[in-house]
């Protein structure tokens, strides 16, 4: 077995459970724009914005959020789960950041830019369950940010996650975000 396997081959095939990982980026501004316009373009039936602002979005690709009107359009489902603006939480979470920027503020320009294209399809609602932790998946695939103690999301590590079996790190990831939309507050 050694010799169809030797170590070196065993060291860059990946044969168990982080097989899903893509790649690891130890910042999220660290994954480049065009991974994140690559698995925005390449998707077709799940696009899932789970960050507590995930206002950047609208600035990696011009008229994303048309481009996502598109997508809904044509059969995928869009949404986006928001931090709730006037949170005791989210206020919480300002003091922690302490920055001009404010989460608060943040989450505004995302409704802002949601709110420019109506009738879209487009679904948001509200929470404040997934402050810690973001999941961004289009369709199969996925990127998710484990926030560090007093770090902003683009300070924070992601990972890429491509679903390849049952019940692995992509599933457990997509589990989780369902469950935050299941129980958070419809902004209807």
């Amino acid at each position: 077995m050694e010799q169809l396997w030797p170590d070196s081959v065993k060291s860059a095939v990946k044969l168990g459970p982080d097989r899903e990982i893509v790649s690891v980026y130890p910042y999220r501004a660290a994954c480049p724009t065009s991974v994140w316009v690559k698995l925005l373009d390449d998707a077709q039936k799940e696009i899932y914005y789970g960050g507590y602002t995930n206002y950047f979005i609208f600035q990696q690709r011009p008229r994303v959020t048309q481009l996502l009107s598109g997508k809904a359009a044509d059969g995928a489902r869009v949404r986006f789960l928001l931090g709730t603006p006037d949170s005791d939480t989210t206020r919480a979470r300002e003091a922690v950041e302490d920055v001009a920027f404010t989460i608060s503020t943040r989450i505004r320009i995302t409704l802002d830019e949601l709110a420019r294209v109506p009738d879209s399809g487009i679904e948001h609602r509200f929470s404040e369950g997934h402050l810690p932790l973001s999941v961004f998946r289009f369709d199969e695939q996925m990127l998710v940010t484990p926030h560090l103690h007093g770090l902003v999301g683009h300070d924070s590590p992601t990972l890429h996650l491509r679903r390849l079996q049952s019940d692995g790190l992509f599933d457990r990831f997509a589990t989780h975000a369902e469950a935050l939309w299941d129980e958070a507050e419809s902004s209807e």
